[in-house]
């Protein structure tokens, strides 16, 4: 069983709020911010998205700062700070060498490759001076370093759309391994390049209206983006400095499909959730919710819900389970932060953000989806699952405060 740990802070830029409070109140409202993005490229099999509308760069970072830093390290630098302010760390000023910062990117600087390669093929000129800082996956983790001073453990983690679930549980791991104080954790990409956009169309798993994870009629996922990120420490830090924790990181679970780079394991979901339990020393019986990694594929949904069912079957009352991409979209590395802080927010206000856009219930899907609308539900304890390409599988168990 590995040490549980305090989240004492929480940031957050998403499609759906830019701050924590904006983002807790639609997600548990079943809210949806999933539009068109014909303004953005108009001839895709898909036209909806759910991108990060409405961010202003300037209202953040200097001109030499926008110069210097790509749209995915600037999401995760001012959900940094949102998550340092809320732990009071500034003021309590921890040893700096005891600081570490670990974020999951699965794309990287893509905006600036994107942007280097139109320069140097289109408008004849040479990319940017600071283009390969910029495309650093660890750009986002470095930029956090810098404005907190952390001079601990600092780097990225990638592995596609797992990226911050493992970058959450690496934290957790340097605390209670007693080679860091504080972690500071998350997810961040930017995922609305036009190029981007039209290898995900190549794909052909993007839906063609809506994602509804779990529903007979499902067809795909729906690009999101943004970033999450969180400050660990170990129990009673908070309490130390006359604060309280958001809510408890009880570990997690990590498992490899070791098999298709597409296709998914049943096997290595369950697996992860299983080791997830034994982390936090917890029963079936004891969990209350999954965030699910939902991603309303037809695979991915029917194997999810398989394992599910595999570790949870026996309950007397099915357990609830439901996707929040189908509101906010699939944000890749950062969408297992942005679903953990769902999942908090669940724990916090007791109330279970639900699966939009669902029709029907799917044979094949046999658990409760949380369909439509959001319940009231009085959960203490709960997993997040993040389920990757490449078969890499974590699953996270958070507790309420």
């Amino acid at each position: 069983m590995l040490q549980a740990l305090e989240i004492t802070g929480r940031g957050v830029v998403s499609s759906m709020g830019q701050d924590v409070e904006s983002f807790t109140r639609a997600v548990l409202a079943g809210e949806t911010s999933v539009a068109s993005i014909d303004d953005i490229v108009p001839d895709l099999r898909f036209h909806n998205g759910a991108p990060v509308r409405g961010f202003d760069p300037a209202a953040h970072f200097d001109s030499r700062a926008i110069a210097t830093i790509d749209r995915f390290t600037q999401f995760a630098a001012v959900a940094g700070r949102q998550a340092w302010a809320e732990s009071g760390l500034a003021a309590a000023k921890p040893d700096p060498r005891r600081i570490a910062v670990v974020i999951g990117t699965a794309n990287g600087g893509i905006d600036i490759i994107e942007e280097g390669y139109r320069r140097l093929l289109v408008e004849n000129l040479k990319p940017r001076p600071f283009t390969i800082p910029m495309n650093m996956a660890n750009g986002p983790a470095s930029r956090i370093a810098l404005e907190i001073g952390a001079r601990g453990p600092v780097f990225a983690v990638s592995s596609a759309c797992a990226s911050a679930a493992h970058a959450m549980l690496v934290g957790h791991m340097l605390v209670a391994q007693g080679l860091a104080d504080v972690a500071v954790v998350g997810g961040t990409d930017s995922c609305f390049p036009v190029g981007f956009l039209r290898a995900w169309d190549a794909l052909r798993v993007v839906s063609g209206d809506v994602c509804r994870p779990f529903s007979k009629g499902r067809a795909g996922l729906i690009l999101g983006e943004g970033a999450a990120v969180f400050v660990l420490e170990r129990p009673g830090a908070a309490a130390a400095r006359g604060g309280k924790p958001c809510a408890h990181f009880l570990g997690g679970g990590m498992t490899s499909d070791a098999g298709d780079l597409l296709a998914p394991d049943w096997t290595g979901m369950e697996g992860a959730m299983r080791l997830a339990l034994a982390a936090a020393g917890w029963q079936p019986s004891e969990v209350g919710y999954i965030n699910a990694h939902g991603t309303g594929t037809p695979a991915n949904d029917r194997a999810e819900s398989k394992a599910i069912n595999a570790l949870f079957g026996g309950r007397e009352v099915p357990l609830p389970v439901s996707s929040t991409k189908s509101m906010i979209g699939h944000a890749l590395g950062a969408s297992g932060a942005l679903e953990a802080l769902a999942t908090l927010a669940a724990l916090e206000h007791g109330i279970l953000p639900p699966t939009i856009n669902f029709l029907e219930a799917d044979p094949d899907c046999t658990i409760d989806p949380v369909a439509n609308a959001p319940r009231r539900a009085a959960v203490s304890q709960a997993l997040s699952n993040s389920f990757a390409f490449g078969g890499l599988n974590v699953s996270l168990a958070l507790a309420r405060a």
